[in-house]
């Protein structure tokens, strides 16, 4: 039998708040899955480059090095060691007159800290989307449960204005608004995984650029990469 109750039904009848807050939350599930592909697949592609770390090592040459790398433009680790190179070069060029604050800096102080702020601002790269996963995942279920009190409200005094309160009258009314409540967590529940998933894997990689850039660092300032017992 067919039943008058459900979500078109729900947008149908519903009144602008109604239909509001679910656009709201469809856009917020949209943007969510979009954010989520997106970073999963730049994130498998970034876990791809790690191999070529040890043909860089294995390289007779800082240059020939370089051109281990694949994709340059996204590749972090060319990037920095790119910045790294660029920095040693700046140095030593500056290190006659000091005509900069900054060159005031010993060498091993400006490569660690040049390695620093490259590897930071990869880093804050890899926080793109995160901000706004975690605010969907948070306050999806509430904006869902708003949508529900709001249609709950108006079921009952829909009710009211026909005088008839029977169980078959009540129970369709209410059990259409709290289909907003189970939107809300239909939304929540994918942003909240994904910004774990995401936060850890952006993590780890963290480490992996922070050891490459270690090993630079030790490169740079005495010729050698530091074994970290791999």
């Amino acid at each position: 039998m067919n039943t008058p109750f459900g979500i078109a039904n729900l947008w149908l009848e519903g009144d602008a708040i109604t239909r509001f807050v679910a656009i709201v939350l469809l856009l917020c599930s949209i943007i969510t899955w979009v954010i989520l592909l997106s970073r999963f697949w730049e994130l498998r592609n970034l876990r791809k480059l790690k191999p070529e770390l040890e043909q860089f090592w294995h390289a007779t040459s800082f240059e020939q090095g370089m051109h281990s790398f694949s994709n340059p433009t996204m590749n972090p680790y060319f990037q920095i060691a790119k910045l790294a190179s660029s920095a040693s070069v700046h140095h030593q060029s500056q290190a006659s007159n000091h005509r900069e604050l900054l060159q005031t800096l010993n060498y091993s102080e400006w490569m660690a800290r040049s390695i620093k702020n490259s590897i930071d601002g990869i880093a804050a790269s890899l926080q793109k989307g995160l901000t706004f996963l975690g605010s969907t995942g948070s306050t999806s279920p509430f904006i869902g449960l708003f949508g529900t009190v709001w249609g709950i409200y108006h079921a009952l005094v829909s009710i009211s204005s026909s005088g008839s309160a029977q169980i078959d009258q009540v129970a369709g009314p209410i059990g259409e608004a709290l289909i907003m409540t189970a939107l809300g967590l239909a939304v929540a529940i994918p942003a909240v995984l994904g910004f774990n998933a995401i936060n850890r894997a952006n993590k780890l990689l963290v480490a992996d650029l922070n050891r490459f850039g270690n090993d630079l660092l030790a490169y740079f300032v005495t010729g050698a990469r530091v074994k970290s017992g791999e």
